[in-house]
């Protein structure tokens, strides 16, 4: 009997060491998890801020731009209104030097400046510009009536003649024509 008393000891005393030792297998097996994990999160947490910052300089970058852009936004418009002053310029240094006869120097003019205006609204056009319809009728949101006239080829409120044309730049206007309406 103390034999088996004795192997049942050994047994339980082996089951112990077991699961003492299963206990710490377990331990380790968990301490191994918890260093991947953190190790994971630390390398989640680094990539993170990479993405942050990245993201943060890519703002900086556009915001730059956007003021850019703004600030530079007339640029095309310019450069397409550097040829009518060109011809403006040029125009007045031929007068200049010039000893032709005045009737021929001021149909040379004449067509110049009809040259420079075809020019200019060549350039409106190209960028969205254009003149305020005045056939269509009296519009108050287009037009500005500064003065009344008589007409009898007129009826009452139609415009009888434009005193300075009036421009839109696409659907925004730029300035009202100037107009005198008929009033009866």
């Amino acid at each position: 009997m103390s034999e088996n008393k004795e192997n049942l000891d050994n047994i339980e005393q082996t089951e112990a060491e077991l699961q003492s030792e299963e206990v710490e297998s377990q331990e380790g097996i968990v301490i191994d998890e918890v260093a991947i994990l953190e190790a994971k999160l630390k390398e989640a947490e680094e990539k993170y801020l990479r993405v942050h910052a990245d993201f943060e300089n890519i703002k900086k970058r556009m915001e730059k731009d956007k003021i850019q852009a703004i600030e530079y936004a007339s640029e095309r418009f310019a450069k397409d209104l550097l040829n009518p002053i060109d011809s403006l310029e040029f125009a007045i240094a031929s007068l200049d030097n010039s000893e032709a006869d005045p009737t021929e120097l001021l149909a040379k003019v004449k067509e110049g400046i009809e040259l420079t205006i075809k020019s200019f609204k060549s350039a409106f056009e190209k960028h969205g510009i254009e003149l305020v319809d005045v056939d269509s009728g009296f519009d108050p949101n287009l037009h500005d009536a500064v003065m009344h006239a008589e007409s009898d080829n007129h009826d009452e409120g139609e415009i009888v003649q434009v005193l300075q044309k009036g421009y839109k730049y696409k659907e925004r206007l730029l300035r009202p024509a100037m107009v005198s309406i008929c009033k009866k």
